[in-house]
């Protein structure tokens, strides 16, 4: 009798692994560590390096295990994939939310191989975006002080909360959740209002990147073929914009009046003046430089598979690097030009605190935003005991990189004769078109970014359209009329508001408002509540921390 009442179906015996995506390994001989082949749709994708992203018997087969995995609870196992129907090693790949493509390999304890060196690596350049370029802006509209004070007290703020991003799983009791992800973690507590409005942040966090990725280029393709025109044709250009003088020229583009030339520049050599102006009226940086990157984007967009583009991943750490060589160069000839001016404002110098600093508190939103991916990033973590301490050492070198960048490109801005006001959005604006670093710095951040850009638009579609239609690539027209919505977006910002800086605190500041403040600490009251340990003190800072992700979205919209 006591058989009868054992499931028909019973697991294998021993523990289910917890995968990672970045360095997984298969040792074939060990079949237990294949369990179990669960691949939710929305955060990580099969593909393989040609056009079909998954063989037709493995795609089926995930299907299956798919369906099976829902006849029951998380906590029953008996219907777990048995070992024999796991596709070979070989086929296996995952997409990471990186935007990088890893075949795995081998297993060991349910664990990717990563040492906390590598995690903390990782992580950084993970971090490390187009945000960089804005942060010597951002500390100019706080003031030098209170955006230094801002960098690090945002760095403490958000690093707690992505520490509440990975502990919210482990708050979860009689529910195995080795296999989730923070959506996952917020349709458990607020069902499907939780799935769909963390899908909606995802997707502001993604098109946002997107649409400043879209200004860039055009700034940086425009820069560059302005220099190599220039320089194939022997012509001498000199901006007509306010600027220093010597072989580290700095300009002020913003000063440069209400009726500057469209392109902002003139010829004082000798040459075919017609054939320049020709090029001045084709090759303009927001009429027409961003209408031509359609013609090489768009149709990287609409490819099923980007894995390609993956093995580029390498020159955001290369470009992050040269970044930091060229402001240290620079800082080393122009020298250092501080003023403390407290709370006035004169022609040169700003006030160390200003009204304007929640502009900055909306850039490092973003600046160290990684919640929505730190589960997956983590699980791969050879010692999953030292998380905490790589996640947070990860931090602290972002945390100092932005300020190295954003305090040295401030403090050696020439002022007088320019006014630290004149710090743009994109520091790089503030070097002229033939300044040979900053030529090299734009091809390699060009380069990278239309790499980048094509696998953000596939994770875009992966999250949307599987959500909304079950399929990441239903039909043609479906992914076609996704990639045009994307593009036409990035196209009109960057004709009409090319002003990166206003972009990424408003992206910053939407999508942290639900993944960085209020999500991770609801999430939390809510837990010790339901375990009865919910006390004043822990409501009060949790509250007060929502209230500061609220105020800092409605600052954004008032300043």
């Amino acid at each position: 009798m006591e058989e009868d009442t054992k499931p028909l179906l019973i697991p294998v015996g021993g523990d289910e692994s917890n995968y990672g995506i970045m360095n997984i390994q298969f040792n074939p001989e060990d079949f237990k560590c294949k369990r179990p082949f669960h691949v939710e749709p929305t955060n990580i994708v099969s593909v393989n390096d040609d056009m079909q992203r998954v063989t037709d018997e493995a795609s089926a087969m995930n299907k299956r295990i798919h369906y099976y995995s829902r006849l029951t609870s998380p906590t029953d196992r008996a219907l777990i994939a048995p070992d024999h129907v796991l596709p070979a090693p070989d086929e296996i790949y995952v997409y990471s939310p990186l935007g990088t493509a890893f075949r795995v390999d081998s297993c060991t304890d349910g664990y990717g191989k990563n040492s906390s060196i590598v995690t903390i690596f990782v992580i950084w350049n993970t971090m490390m975006g187009t945000s960089i370029l804005s942060i010597p802006w951002g500390i100019k509209q706080a003031g030098f002080t209170s955006g230094i004070i801002l960098i690090l007290l945002m760095g403490l703020l958000t690093l707690y909360c992505c520490y509440r991003v990975v502990k919210s799983r482990k708050m979860i009791p009689l529910i195995d959740t080795s296999n989730w992800e923070f959506p996952d973690v917020c349709k458990y507590y607020f069902g499907s209002f939780g799935q769909w409005t963390s899908l909606l942040f995802s997707m502001v966090s993604l098109v946002g990147a997107m649409v400043v990725y879209w200004v860039l280029m055009s700034n940086f393709l425009f820069n560059t073929g302005k220099f190599i025109y220039n320089y194939v044709h022997d012509i001498n250009v000199t901006d007509i914009v306010p600027g220093t003088n010597g072989s580290n020229k700095v300009i002020c583009p913003s000063a440069a009046g209400d009726h500057p030339p469209q392109n902002g520049s003139m010829v004082f050599s000798s040459g075919n003046s017609t054939g320049f102006e020709l090029f001045e009226e084709w090759w303009n940086k927001s009429q027409t430089v961003p209408f031509y990157l359609i013609a090489i984007l768009l149709p990287l967009l609409n490819l099923k598979s980007p894995s390609f583009f993956a093995k580029f991943n390498v020159l955001g750490t290369v470009s992050v690097i040269y970044l930091i060589l060229l402001v240290t160069v620079k800082a080393a000839h122009l020298g250092i030009h501080l003023e403390y001016n407290w709370f006035t404002e004169d022609e040169f110098f700003v006030p160390e605190f200003r009204i304007l600093f929640p502009q900055l508190t909306g850039v490092l939103t973003l600046a160290f935003f990684i919640h929505n991916c730190v589960i997956t990033l983590l699980q791969n973590n050879k010692n999953q005991e030292n998380n905490v301490r790589d996640l947070s050492i990860a931090y602290l070198l972002v945390g100092l990189t932005y300020l190295y960048v954003g305090v040295i490109i401030f403090a050696s801005f020439p002022s007088p004769p320019l006014s630290k006001e004149c710090i743009e959005q994109n520091f790089l604006d503030n070097f002229p078109s033939n300044d040979i670093m900053s030529f090299i710095a734009r091809i390699f951040l060009l380069f990278q970014m239309m790499t980048v850009y094509p696998l953000l638009g596939y994770l875009a579609r992966v999250q949307l359209l599987r959500q909304l239609f079950g399929n990441a690539y239903p039909s043609v027209f479906h992914v076609l009329i996704l990639n045009i919505a994307i593009v036409g977006a990035g196209v009109l910002m960057a004709r009409f508001y090319p002003n990166i800086g206003g972009i990424i605190r408003y992206s910053g500041a939407t999508c942290g408002l639900a993944f960085v403040f209020v999500y991770p600490s609801l999430i939390y009251v809510i837990s010790l509540h339901r375990a009865g340990q919910l006390t004043w003190p822990v409501l009060i800072i949790h509250i007060f921390i929502i209230v500061l992700g609220l105020a800092n979205l409605i600052a954004q919209f008032l300043l």
